[in-house]
């Protein structure tokens, strides 16, 4: 990842996967680049659901598989652990205290998710996702409260999030000077698309991102899912289209 010079942080679920032929069209632009494009799946999926789309929809294997809205972290051939990842939001997360918190709400039903390293639930509305925050504030629960499409609640760690795992990645890899784009669909990639670098709301992104700020940085594609993608690609990237050399 260190010799990087374009890369591709992407969700996957109605952003990367959703329409099968703008995909092999993206992965064609890619392959017929003069550069090589690193991938990093930033997905809300566990690692075994992840895996499992990865494997069952064919998509080239990434450098970096992010999980549970950036809670998890999986590198290398393998896809093993990032250990210092894992330890950072082990660090103050309290995963049995949010759930005694949320059962005092009527209007929280919990997501069955095979581990701890995030809690979530079904919201049933926007006042009871504000009333378990102000909650959770005034118990001191170290978290991050990310809802997105309307009903989706997730209570993270506090320093974890789809954003603070791409800033992480970014920094450690010294990657600043890469031309990246950051592409999404719904709330719950808000913090990544908002960081600052050149970013995609694919066409068929959810309403929660109709206030996103649309500055330089964030592109509105009309095409859907991985056509949204190279939409965007060839929006900040225009002059990278020569072919490779074979």
């Amino acid at each position: 990842m260190q010799q990087a010079t374009h890369f591709l942080a992407t969700d996957l679920d109605g952003t990367f996967v959703g329409d099968a032929d703008a995909l092999k069209d993206l992965l064609a632009h890619y392959e017929a680049a003069p550069y090589d494009v690193s991938l990093i799946y930033i997905t809300g999926r566990h690692v075994q659901s992840a895996r499992s789309l990865i494997e069952s929809e064919g998509l080239p294997k990434p450098d970096i598989l992010v999980t549970d809205i950036g809670t998890g972290m999986y590198e290398g051939p393998d896809l093993q652990p990032n250990a210092e990842w894992e330890a950072r939001m082990a660090e103050h997360w309290q995963p049995g205290k949010v759930k005694q918190m949320a059962s005092q709400f009527n209007g929280l039903q919990e997501q069955d998710i095979p581990d701890t390293r995030r809690v979530s639930y079904y919201a049933d509305s926007l006042d009871t996702v504000q009333a378990f925050e102000y909650a959770l504030r005034d118990a001191g629960i170290p978290h991050k409260l990310v809802y997105s499409t309307g009903r989706d609640l997730d209570v993270l760690p506090a320093s974890g999030g789809k954003g603070a795992a791409l800033q992480y990645i970014i920094d450690r890899d010294r990657l600043h000077e890469a031309n990246i784009l950051v592409a999404g669909d719904s709330g719950n990639d808000r913090d990544m698309l908002t960081l600052g670098y050149p970013a995609v709301v694919v066409g068929n992104g959810h309403a929660d991102l109709g206030n996103l700020d649309t500055s330089h940085t964030i592109y509105r594609a009309q095409a859907h899912c991985a056509g949204g993608i190279l939409e965007a690609w060839e929006h900040f990237y225009p002059k990278h289209v020569a072919q490779k050399n074979h």
